[in-house]
C-alpha cells in the first residue's frame, strides 16, 4: 500500500541547494551517451518498467535508464533529503500527496512548454487523471502513469464456512449507526479461539482466533485511503472545501467523526484487532494470507500480492454502499516528475514522455500488476488479469458508476500528516474520543492562514 509514510517537516521546509545533481555529465547533447537515473518504489512494477526501459533504449539507444528500486518509507525519506542536497534521480515515481510541496520548492520541473512542444495529448488519459497534475500555480508536474482504486479482499474459503455467498458480498450495505450488512458480515466471518462466531451468544472478544475484517499498521493518517476513506466518502462527506487545492480541512464534520467512531468501535467489539496487534510485525496483507483475517480493504496495486498466497483462495468485492446511497473509493493516480536539478533535461523528458506512452503503458498493462492510465492499456491489463483467474470489476465498478473521490490534493501534506498521524492513532487506541479530531482539525486548518 501507499501508506502516507510521515516526512519531517524540517527537512522538507529546507531551501533547495543549488549545487550538483546525481546523475553524471552535464551534456544535454542527446548525441552523446548519456544515463538517466529513474527511482521508484514498488518492487512488484520493477519488472514492468525495466522492459520499458529497454525498449526505449533500443530506440534511444545513446541513452540508457538507471532504475533504482526501495521501499516506501525509505523512498520517501531518500528522495526528500536527496532534493535538498542537490543529488535526486532525474526523474522519479511522485505522488499526489507530495508533489505539491516539491512544485512549491521548485525541486521538480513544470512541463507545459515539453508536452506543448511536443504535441503529448494530455485527454489520452482516464478522465480526471492529467488534471491532477496541475500544481496550484497552474503548471503541469507529471503526465498519468497509472492509477488506482479500494475494493475488498476475502477469502473464499472462509467465506464458504460461514454460509455467505459472492453475491451477497456485492451488494453490502453500511452505515455509521449499525454498520449495516456490512457489520454483520463482518462479525459473522469473526471466529475465536473456541470456534465461536462474533455473531453468536458466547463469543470471546478477548481471544479472537480470526478477524472478520483486517486492520493496516497504520491509521490512514488524514487520508485514510485503504482503511476508513471509502466509509466516510459514502456518507457525503469529503475531506476539504474543495479538491484539489482545498483549504479548509473537514474533520469536525459529524459524519466523519461518526464514522471513525464506527470504525473504531469493530475493535472494542473484537471484529477487528487493536492497533498493537496490527502493529506487532505482520503486514495486514501477510495477516490476510496466514489466515487471521477474512477481509480486508486494500488498493488495485495489491492485487498481486493478495492473490499470490498459496493455500487461499482470494476474491474481491466493491466497497460497501454507504448512506449517500453510493459505493466510495479515493481515485489516485501516479505520474513520473523530473528533478529541477537534472544536467540531463532532454534526455529526462524523452524518458517521461515514453513512460506516459501507450507503448510503455501496453507494457506495463501486458504484465497485470497495475491499472494504466490510458484505456487501452487498460484493457490489456484486465485481459491479463483475467487470464490468471483475477477479476478486476470490484476495482473498476466505481469509475464507471461514478462513485470515485479524487485523492485530497493540497499544500502541507507533511505537516498535516504530523498532526493527524497522533490524533488518530489515540482515537484508536481509546485514548481520546472521536471528538478530539475537532481539535485536529482547527491545527490543520490553521496551516492555511
Amino acid at each position: 500500500m501507499r501508506k502516507l509514510a510521515r516526512l519531517v517537516a524540517a527537512v522538507l521546509a529546507l531551501p533547495l541547494a543549488l549545487t550538483g545533481c546525481g546523475s553524471g555529465d552535464d551534456s544535454n547533447d542527446s548525441s552523446k551517451p548519456t544515463e538517466v537515473s529513474y527511482w521508484l518504489w514498488d518492487s512488484n512494477q520493477l519488472p514492468a518498467y525495466q522492459a520499458c526501459a529497454d525498449a526505449f533504449h533500443t530506440a534511444n539507444p545513446n541513452i540508457t535508464v538507471k532504475i533504482s528500486q526501495y521501499g516506501w518509507a525509505d523512498y520517501w525519506s531518500s528522495l526528500t533529503t536527496n532534493l535538498v542536497s542537490g543529488s535526486a534521480p532525474d526523474v522519479f515515481t511522485n505522488h499526489l500527496n507530495y508533489y505539491p510541496q516539491f512544485a512549491g520548492k521548485r525541486q521538480i520541473l513544470p512541463i507545459d512548454d515539453l508536452v506543448k512542444a511536443d504535441g503529448v495529448k494530455t485527454d489520452a488519459y482516464a478522465p480526471g487523471l492529467a488534471d491532477l497534475w496541475v500544481g496550484n500555480d497552474g503548471k503541469r508536474y507529471g503526465l498519468p502513469k497509472d492509477f488506482d482504486t479500494v475494493a475488498i479482499f476475502y477469502n473464499k474459503g472462509m467465506l464458504a464456512d460461514a454460509g455467505i455467498t459472492e453475491d451477497q458480498m456485492k451488494t453490502l450495505t453500511w452505515n455509521p449507526t449499525d454498520g449495516g450488512t456490512y457489520e454483520k458480515t463482518i462479525a459473522h466471518l469473526t471466529v475465536d479461539k473456541n470456534g465461536k462466531r462474533g455473531d453468536e451468544p458466547g463469543f470471546d472478544k478477548k481471544n479472537v482466533k480470526v478477524y472478520g475484517l483486517g486492520l493496516d499498521d497504520g491509521n490512514g493518517a488524514g487520508v485514510g485511503q485503504q482503511m476508513w476513506s471509502m466509509y466516510a466518502l459514502s456518507t457525503g462527506w469529503q475531506y476539504t472545501d474543495k479538491n484539489p487545492w482545498g483549504t479548509k480541512f473537514q474533520y469536525n464534520d459529524p459524519r466523519f467523526q461518526q464514522t471513525i467512531g464506527w470504525w473504531r468501535s469493530l475493535i472494542d467489539k473484537g471484529y477487528m484487532p487493536s492497533l498493537a496487534i496490527a502493529r506487532s510485525g505482520t503486514s495486514v496483507n501477510d495477516a490476510f494470507g496466514a489466515g487471521r483475517y477474512a477481509l480486508s480493504t486494500n488498493g488495485s496495486w495489491m492485487i498481486n500480492t493478495y492473490y499470490g498466497y498459496k493455500d487461499i483462495k482470494v476474491g474481491t468485492a466493491p466497497t460497501p454502499v454507504g448512506p449517500s446511497g453510493k459505493r466510495a473509493t479515493i481515485y489516485n493516480g501516479l505520474a513520473d516528475s523530473i528533478y529541477a536539478g537534472t544536467k540531463h533535461k532532454d534526455q529526462a523528458w524523452k524518458w517521461v514522455k515514453y513512460l506516459a506512452s501507450a507503448d510503455c503503458q501496453k507494457t506495463v498493462g501486458d504484465k497485470a500488476v497495475v491499472f494504466p492510465a490510458i484505456p487501452d492499456a487498460l484493457s490489456i491489463a484486465e485481459q491479463k488479469f483475467a487470464a490468471k483467474g483475477i477479476d478486476i470489476s470490484a476495482f473498476t465498478v466505481q469509475i464507471h458508476d461514478h462513485t470515485t473521490s479524487l485523492y485530497p490534493i493540497t499544500d502541507h501534506a507533511s505537516e498535516i500528516s504530523a498532526v493527524m498521524g497522533p490524533a488518530m492513532d489515540a482515537v484508536l487506541a481509546f485514548k481520546a474520543d472521536p471528538s478530539s479530531l475537532s481539535k485536529s482539525n482547527d491545527e490543520v486548518n490553521a496551516l492555511f492562514k
